[in-house]
């Protein structure tokens, strides 16, 4: 019995293309609650763009390609981990992105993000 339980974590164990879709819609919802609330863009910004949740939504599957870029997966057969470090670009001037990780634990055919955090940039040397 605990054999093919075994099997089955093994066999409902995310891959990285679950990871890519999951992380692509995470993403998708930190950033229109980063950018399209309150002065989160630049007002020039703002004039420019018409739909910021739309545009960010359109960029979901980008989003997803960056985070799996920037992930290091742990695969330990029955589950995986994956560690996410992102961020730290500029935009444009005045608008960079926040440095983001996040552990997630990918396991049972299901995501779940276990810890998330910012980090400061490094200032100029």
């Amino acid at each position: 019995m605990a054999l093919a339980l075994g099997g089955l974590l093994v066999a409902t164990n995310p891959d990285q293309q679950d990871f890519e879709a999951f992380a692509g819609a995470y993403l998708v919802e930190l950033a229109s609650e980063e950018l399209c609330g309150g002065d989160g863009l630049p007002l020039a910004a703002r004039l420019v763009v018409q739909n910021c949740p739309q545009l960010v939504r359109s960029q979901g599957q980008a989003l997803g390609r960056l985070a799996a870029a920037s992930s290091r997966r742990y695969n330990f057969g029955l589950f995986s981990l994956y560690s996410t470090r992102i961020g730290g670009m500029d935009l444009m001037p005045g608008l960079s992105v926040p440095r983001y990780r996040a552990l997630t634990l990918a396991g049972a055919g299901q995501l779940v993000v276990l810890q998330t955090g910012t980090e400061s940039a490094p200032g100029p040397s």
